[in-house]
């Protein structure tokens, strides 16, 4: 009866995922022929100008990120009248239905698209173990992390009422946060865990790893990427307790940078400079506007050559080294996850961008574009020319600024990141959200395939 029951959902799951495949061509279909049928009433030109539109307002805000003065506040004038400017186009040429019916035709096809192909793929998920409460669990807490989140979910007194040993950091001292963690195995700790920031779990995963125990995260960090890929509850990092009374493990592959371990990402180049300034924490946006032209456009500006496997990547102006690749390069900046994390991979992303001609084949190639390099490897070795750290001395050793899990570093190139696959096992609390698998870019291809073919049980 299960395997029947399996089997419906899953059949299910096929002709759902059918079906949504056939919405989405029936709306690019739609979209290209309300222009085709409009040629003779301006469909060529609600193309050409969207795409003189996204172009010019791609050149504007790079002038507005890459330069100063005068030239970035014509750069932001730019990017706000060049989309403005297209929709006055449409309306008073009387295009506007034109573009609004296409627009909204295409944009159901990707929606459509993406969920098709998200509802096909087969699940990717290991099944959790369950596991033995700890006896003598130790939970490392960082009072500051996620704007105080310790102090405002009371994670200390929950966390000792449930059997285990609270170490809390001193805000104004800096720890050793791995010595902490390895005094607390030679005293017979039994799990690991955090309450803290994407860096410090790293940390304290490794020794966790090293000692092949238990690791616990709370997620009372400000971003929490690492817990929100896990499935666990952000908003309430309280509830990432109840693992020490109900809870069952997985295991997840560890990042290693130079010698010390990532959960989430390493950066190097554009973001990685920024964030060695000290004025950063406090003022984001400011910092990078003040920084961002020397980095992006100033001569001699600092540029990263990597090797990821067979992979050479030249000149890049920024490079993300990720602990399993994200489902997409566009969602970086919206939050995006990663549909596994363990596949024994790094994820690879580069990004060269040198002028504003370049910025709008970025704009209109989108991860296709010759400028955005993205893929995967086992290996990924980092150098770099440009200025050296003020700590070399002028020797022949140069060091280049690195950002891991968002904690900003100065290390000794080559740069070299792997990954250890399955070396940390995970603790979790067996009521969780969950994270559901972020959906799949458009391939046309897969989806034109899944729209004819048949439904199998498995899924496309």
């Amino acid at each position: 009866m299960v395997i029947d029951r399996t089997r419906t959902t899953r059949s299910r799951a096929g002709w759902a995922a059918r079906l949504l495949a056939r919405c989405a061509v029936v709306a690019a279909i739609t979209a290209v022929a309300v222009l085709l049928f409009a040629l003779g009433g301006g469909g060529l030109l609600v193309v050409v100008a969207g795409i003189l539109g996204l172009v010019v307002c791609a050149a504007g805000i790079w002038w507005l990120v890459a330069r100063r003065g005068l030239a970035r506040l014509l750069g932001a004038f730019v990017a706000i009248a060049a989309p403005a400017g297209v929709l006055v186009f449409y309306a008073r040429s009387g295009l506007w239905l034109i573009a609004l019916i296409s627009s909204l035709s295409w944009a159901t096809a990707v929606a459509c698209g993406r969920t098709a192909l998200h509802r096909a793929r087969a699940p990717r998920s290991q099944r959790p173990v369950r596991a033995r409460p700890p006896r003598r669990a130790v939970l490392i807490m960082n009072p500051k992390s996620g704007g105080g989140k310790v102090g405002r979910f009371d994670l200390v007194k929950r966390a000792e009422r449930l059997g285990a040993r609270v170490i809390l950091l001193d805000p104004s001292a800096p720890a050793d946060v791995g010595g902490l963690a390895r005094e607390a195995v030679e005293d017979g700790a039994d799990l690991l865990g955090v309450a803290g920031g994407d860096g410090t779990q790293a940390l304290v995963a490794a020794v966790a790893a090293e000692h092949g125990l238990p690791f616990l995260v709370i997620s009372a960090g400000t971003r929490n990427h690492f817990a929100m890929d896990l499935g666990l509850d952000r908003a309430d990092p309280a509830r990432c307790l109840d693992a020490l009374t109900e809870g069952e493990e997985i295991r997840v592959d560890l990042g290693d940078v130079s010698g010390r371990p990532f959960v989430n990402t390493v950066s190097f180049g554009v973001y990685a400079d920024i964030v060695q300034r000290p004025e950063y924490r406090d003022d984001k946006t400011g910092t990078a506007l003040k920084l961002m032209p020397d980095l992006l456009a100033k001569e001699g500006a600092r540029r990263l050559d990597a090797r990821a496997d067979g992979t050479r990547l030249a000149d890049q102006q920024a490079l993300l080294i990720s602990n399993n690749p994200y489902a997409s390069p566009d969602e970086l900046s919206g939050g995006g996850r990663r549909p596994v994390l363990d596949d024994g991979e790094l994820g690879v992303i580069g990004i060269r961008v040198a002028n504003a001609a370049q910025a709008a084949q970025l704009a209109l190639w989108g991860s296709q574009a010759p400028g955005l390099t993205v893929t995967t490897a086992r290996r990924v070795e980092v150098t770099a020319g440009g200025p050296q750290s003020p700590d070399t001395g002028g020797g022949q050793e140069a060091h280049i600024p690195v950002a891991v899990d968002g904690e900003a570093l100065w290390l000794r190139t080559p740069v070299v990141c792997s990954v250890r696959p399955r070396a940390l096992r995970v603790l979790l609390p067996r009521d969780r959200p969950g994270a559901p698998p972020p959906a799949p870019p458009v391939d046309w291809r897969k989806l034109l395939a899944l729209a004819c073919g048949p439904v199998r049980g498995q899924g496309a």
